[in-house]
C-alpha cells in the first residue's frame, strides 16, 4: 500500500510539473486548463513587438524570404502531425523556395550574412529530407528555425507578412525549442498531439 501511495505521489508531481511548465497538455484536467487560462494574459503581454530589420534591402528580396517562410509554415505543420514522410516532402518544397531567393539583391554585409544563413538553412533542410526518424528531423528543424529567425530579423518580410517566434520549454529534454509560425495560436511542432498547445509567443516579426 505504501509503495502504491509513493508511486501515485510521483505521478501527480510529474503531471503538475508538465502543466506548470507548458500549460496545456492534452490530457490535463479542467483545473489545469483553468490554470492555463489564468496565466495566458501575462505571457501575451511579454511578446516583443517587431523591430526595424537590421538591413534595408530590396522589397523583392523580402518577398522571396516571405515565400520561404510560407513554405516553412507548411513544413512546421507536418511536424505538428508527426508525419516523417510529409516532413521530407515539405522540406524539399522549402529547399526549392530557398533556392529561389536571389542573393544578388543584397550586397556588402547583408550579402555576407545571407550566405551564412542560407548555408545553415540548406544544411538543416537536407537533414530533414534524407532522415526517416521524426526526432532526428525535429532536431534539424530547430536548426532551420534559428537560421530563418535570424534572416527575418536581418531583412524583414516586407510588412505584409507577420511571423511569430514561439517557444516550448519542454522540447529537447527540457532544454527548450523555438519555432516560427504565421499564427499566435500555439501548434507545437516538437510534440504534436502529445502537447499541441505547449508553448508561448516570444516575438512578433514583420
Amino acid at each position: 500500500m505504501k509503495s502504491k501511495t509513493i508511486v501515485a505521489g510521483i505521478f501527480m508531481t510529474t503531471l503538475a510539473f508538465a502543466i506548470s511548465s507548458c500549460g496545456g497538455k492534452k490530457e490535463a484536467t479542467d483545473d489545469a486548463h483553468q490554470h492555463e487560462h489564468e496565466h495566458a494574459a501575462p505571457a501575451a503581454e511579454a511578446v516583443a513587438e517587431s523591430s526595424v530589420p537590421q538591413f534595408t534591402v530590396d522589397a523583392a528580396f523580402q518577398q522571396q524570404l516571405a515565400a520561404v517562410f510560407k513554405s516553412y509554415v507548411a513544413l512546421k505543420e507536418a511536424f505538428v502531425a508527426s508525419d516523417a514522410k510529409k516532413v521530407s516532402t515539405e522540406a524539399a518544397t522549402t529547399t526549392a523556395s530557398l533556392a529561389s531567393v536571389d542573393m544578388k539583391l543584397v550586397t556588402g554585409a547583408a550579402h555576407h550574412d545571407w550566405t551564412t544563413f542560407h548555408a545553415g538553412m540548406e544544411s538543416a533542410l537536407k537533414e530533414m529530407t534524407t532522415a526517416t526518424d521524426i526526432e532526428v528531423q525535429r532536431t534539424a528543424f530547430s536548426k532551420l528555425s534559428e537560421q530563418l529567425y535570424k534572416s527575418i530579423k536581418a531583412y524583414g518580410l516586407g510588412g505584409a507578412t507577420t511571423a511569430f517566434y514561439e517557444f516550448c520549454p519542454m522540447a529537447f529534454d527540457n532544454q527548450g525549442g523555438f519555432w516560427l509560425s504565421d499564427s499566435e495560436q500555439i501548434r507545437n511542432p516538437y510534440f504534436g498531439d502529445q502537447m499541441l498547445t505547449c508553448g508561448s509567443v516570444k516575438e512578433k516579426l514583420q
